[in-house]
């Protein structure tokens, strides 16, 4: 039975399309048979897999609250299933939550974005009361910058939110949006950077799952 991991944000810019593609291609690259559901109206997973004619990774458009159910007609032959989720708290993220095993929240080192969680993880809360812990949850730190305190700090306000925060995220870096654009993942290069990022919160992930 695969794994379903949503990444969820509400907030626009967040950086969630980024992170599913290329964690996505990160789980396959480890011979995993991973399926990309985009679940967002606006299509930025579809849109990327229609740059590279579909041949980096399988992708379907699943934008309906029927979402946990939709799930179950395509869950079996592969290993994981990564949501690309909606934005707002809508009735789509919900769906997302419930169907999810795993929910990584990126946030980028801003106040705004921190304070912007709040509606998100009530509602990952509101459901692990009912089902006993899933899906477990956590945040990841998105684009941030290099050599600066803020990131620190982040880590040390999310943590009052009661989830536990990744010490792997995504720096602000280059390769995340050219790559995008050409239909790629930072993968291109898998000694770069980027890649190593990506990496790293795969491995993390695994840890984090297998706790």
């Amino acid at each position: 039975m695969a794994k379903v991991l949503a990444v969820l944000n509400q907030k626009g810019g967040s950086g969630k399309t980024t992170i599913s593609v290329n964690l996505a291609q990160a789980l396959q690259r480890d011979n995993q048979k991973v399926l990309l559901v985009d679940s967002d109206p606006q299509g930025s997973a579809r849109d990327w897999n229609e740059e590279n004619g579909g041949e980096i990774l399988p992708v379907v458009g699943l934008d309906r609250e029927t979402l946990p159910k939709d799930l179950e007609a395509v869950r079996t032959g592969y290993d994981w299933i990564v949501i690309d989720g909606a934005p707002q708290i809508t009735k789509l993220a919900a769906a997302a939550i419930k169907a999810a095993d795993i929910v990584l929240i990126p946030c980028q080192p801003s106040p705004y974005d921190i304070w912007a969680c709040s509606d998100l993880v009530d509602v990952i809360t509101a459901r692990q009361d009912v089902t006993g812990g899933k899906p477990k949850a956590a945040f990841l730190i998105s684009r941030s910058i290099k050599n600066t305190k803020l990131s620190g700090e982040i880590s040390e306000a999310l943590n009052g939110y009661g989830l536990p925060v990744f010490n792997h995220g995504t720096t602000q870096r280059v390769a995340y949006p050219t790559t995008a654009s050409e239909g790629q993942t930072v993968f291109v290069d898998p000694n770069s950077p980027a890649a190593g990022e990506v990496n790293d919160i795969k491995n993390e992930l695994i840890d984090f799952i297998g706790e």
